[in-house]
């Protein structure tokens, strides 16, 4: 099954603005996973399961810089070059929330991901791994120990609580506005075939 996490995303207009005259990448840093929460999917991400596939992230993505992400979450588990928009740096804990940092890319979608961030849009940043789930009970289910994270996507539908990310650099007074929340069709699709044929794409 897919499994998506989803947490909503905002950068300073002034940075990416001065990104864009300085012709320099674009940075940004923040919450982008939790441990241990509910997430607005009803999904629990254990932290032993979470922590072991950062861990192997960082050692291979990361470390050999090839840690990717799309622009929107595609339908297959395959991460697609043509729509790389930004590469992750850095990943670290801070209690039971995963911190990182991302570099915004000059490709072409890596472009409209900057535009959207100068204009104020806000956007979601969502893992993107395979893997299955087990009920708990009133709606909400446990992911298992067969997950295999592959990557972090920016995505049109922020929602998980509380997180956003901020240019490094921002003053620690940044006050984000709270994004607002929808459902996305291709989340239904998939939970439709997650139940079909209990294999699942985790988001």
């Amino acid at each position: 099954m897919l499994l998506t996490e989803y947490r909503p995303f905002q950068v300073d207009k002034k940075l990416v603005e001065a990104s864009i005259r300085k012709n320099k990448p674009l940075i940004v840093s923040g919450v982008i996973q939790r441990a241990e929460a509910e997430n607005q999917n009803g999904r629990i991400y254990p932290m032993e399961i979470l922590r072991r596939e950062v861990q192997q992230y960082i050692e291979g993505p990361i470390k050999e810089r090839r840690a990717l992400g799309e622009l929107d979450h595609p339908e297959s588990a395959v991460i697609n070059l043509k729509n790389a928009s930004h590469n992750i740096k850095e990943l670290y804990w801070d209690g039971n929330d995963l911190m990182g940092k991302i570099e915004v890319l000059p490709t072409p979608s890596g472009n409209i991901l900057r535009e959207l961030f100068n204009n104020a849009i806000t956007v979601g940043i969502s893992s993107r791994g395979m893997g299955s789930v087990e009920p708990l009970g009133e709606g909400r289910v446990e992911v298992q120990d067969d997950f295999e994270l592959l990557c972090w996507d920016f995505v049109s539908t922020p929602s998980t609580h509380g997180a956003f990310v901020r240019p490094v650099g921002l003053n620690e007074g940044y006050n984000p506005k709270t994004a607002t929340k929808y459902k996305r069709l291709n989340e239904i699709i998939s939970d439709i075939i997650c139940t079909q044929s209990g294999i699942c794409c985790l988001r």
